[in-house]
């Protein structure tokens, strides 16, 4: 089998992409698979390489792609959670499936398709700019039919108070693309956006168990990756300033999943993002995202709240989103030249 290895901007690893066709159905025997591969990788310098997307045609009439995540865990090999998705790996498996040959040469103006096997999201990667070695890319979520802001609330209100640590903190269950926890970081002693950047250790272990809390709440395991976690609160320059946590640490950025349960929520009256873009008066229209790894922005598209029921969610769109294609290489069997061509590869990873 060959695996290929694209770097989403902002992601905290690169995606290693695989014909999903080529692996068993059956998710034991697809487990034990990925469990080799990882070990390969592993051994190639790649233990840093956390997301896996295993991708094919898509046989729906409406999709060009099929897609789904699995989210590797530290600790062991074959370790995995199969619960969420990842938007910066679904470009990076779009690239790869394009350069494959599995997906038409992509293109300014093209338009890709996916569908996210793991949750059911479709998702259309329409390509802004074609480099070299990579691609540009506008992301839109859509959702099949109107989504009312009740059914995007997990825990069934748009806040939620959570005990960790022997504290009690409010935080806003969400789930639009991902399930995220947010909570206004002002409540966790950060006051600033300055502060939310630079924290280090301490709040990091904080958000861990709120994210294991919430966890409990939704009957998740805690030693999963899912439900995600981010602290918020408003932006010096305007918007909102976020900090979220990945597998196993900080986040560079934040997840494209993210940005979009973000945008999400800053639409759900009650939330702590609603809440905080109101502070700014940034809670209509495009809604600007400050991270640690630079500016981002959404356009989460809802129905209006009012005497004929709730609001509900049409659609959230991402811009200038950027993916570099790293590379191609046999998993098995790997002769000592394989290795160092994946070694290579994992080299330009790193730098990434």
């Amino acid at each position: 089998m060959i695996g290929h290895l694209a770097y989403a901007s902002g992601s905290p690893c690169p995606t290693f992409v695989l014909d999903a066709a080529r692996l068993p159905r059956d998710e034991e025997a697809l487990l034990a698979h990925l469990a080799e591969a990882r070990r390969y990788l592993v051994d190639a310098g790649g233990a840093h390489v956390l997301k896996i997307a295993l991708v094919e045609p898509s046989v729906h009439p409406m999709f060009d792609l099929d897609y789904r995540f699995v989210q590797a865990l530290p600790g062991a090999p074959d370790r995995f959670d199969l619960r969420g998705s990842c938007g910066h790996s679904i470009l990076s498996a779009v690239v790869a499936a394009s350069r494959s040959g599995m997906l038409p040469r992509l293109v300014p103006g093209a338009r890709i398709r996916v569908q996210v096997l793991n949750n059911g999201d479709s998702v259309v990667c329409e390509v802004d700019r074609v480099e070299r070695d990579g691609a540009g890319f506008t992301v839109t979520f859509v959702q099949a039919s109107p989504v009312a802001f009740g059914d995007l609330l997990p825990a069934g209100r748009p806040c939620t108070t959570l005990e960790a640590d022997g504290r009690r903190v409010d935080v806003s269950l969400v789930n639009s693309a991902n399930t995220y926890a947010f909570v206004d970081a002002r409540g966790l002693g950060v006051p600033d956006q300055a502060a939310l950047f630079t924290a280090g250790d301490e709040l990091l272990g904080r958000l861990e168990s709120i994210r294991g809390a919430a966890a409990d709440r939704l009957g998740w395991h805690r030693e999963g990756a899912f439900p995600k976690i981010a602290a918020v609160l408003p932006s010096e320059d305007g918007g909102i300033a976020a900090r979220a946590v990945t597998v196993p640490r900080w986040h560079p950025s934040i997840a494209l999943t993210g940005v979009v349960c973000l945008g999400t929520a800053v639409r759900i009256p009650g939330t702590v993002p609603w809440s905080i873009a109101r502070e700014n008066g940034d809670d209509t229209g495009l809604i600007d995202i400050a991270t640690p790894g630079g500016r981002t922005a959404v356009t989460a598209v809802t129905t209006v709240p009012g005497s004929a029921g709730e609001g509900a969610l049409l659609w959230a769109t991402v811009a200038r989103k950027h993916v570099t294609f790293q590379g191609s290489f046999v998993l098995a069997p790997l002769s000592h030249l394989q290795f160092e061509e994946v070694a290579q590869c994992l080299a330009l990873s790193g730098a990434a």
